[in-house]
């Protein structure tokens, strides 16, 4: 049985998944998790993955952001010992952050394939837009673990790709929160 390659993330009512930690992060209205009202009920998605996850999956600017802080963070901390993947043709073995357990570079979408049809559990992908979008376009996610929030950004990154070729999803579970946010779960139709 194959690996299932998750993305995991919060999105914007309409669709727009940058920057949703702070404007450093690049979009000028970064942040717009905030400025939604705190409900931990929300984020028990974020901890009932933790069981699925037998793998983590970034792109190279993921990685370089999440790595140092996700590394001691205590809200992280069962990622620690996860294999870890990145995917990059610029990365070099010596950019990986120390103490964080086993960290891989995979140079291609081909290496993405093969560690997916490999024997083992979900493969989660946290951020990375670029490395989804990719990864979407060669009908590789298998899942979408969303929080949507109840924010309209009108332009931004997304995980979505673009293009003729459109894609099928089945909603497997849903539930939506007082602060607004809906959690969605599809996955990908074949």
């Amino acid at each position: 049985m194959t690996r299932e390659l998750v993305y995991t993330g919060f999105i914007t009512v309409d669709g727009i998944v940058d920057s949703p930690g702070g404007a450093t992060e690049g979009h000028p209205h970064g942040g717009w998790v905030m400025h939604t009202p705190f409900d931990a009920d929300a984020y028990s998605l974020k901890g009932d993955e933790l069981a699925d996850t037998t793998a983590l999956l970034f792109g190279r600017r993921s990685y370089q952001a999440f790595a140092p802080v996700w590394r001691d963070s205590e809200d992280h901390a069962a990622y620690r010992d996860v294999p870890k993947y990145v995917v990059s043709t610029t990365l070099a073995e010596d950019d990986l952050v120390d103490g964080w357990g086993e960290t891989r570079i995979l140079r291609s979408t081909d290496e993405v394939a093969t560690l997916r049809a490999e024997e083992g559990g979900g493969i989660f992908i946290h951020g990375s837009t670029e490395l989804a979008t990719r990864l979407a376009e060669a009908d590789l996610i298998d899942r979408y673990n969303l929080l949507v929030f109840p924010v309209f950004l009108g332009s931004g990154k997304t995980i979505f790709p673009a293009g003729p070729r459109g894609q099928q999803l089945s909603l497997r579970e849903s539930a939506a929160y007082a602060n607004g946010v809906v959690k969605a779960i599809y996955d990908v139709v074949r």
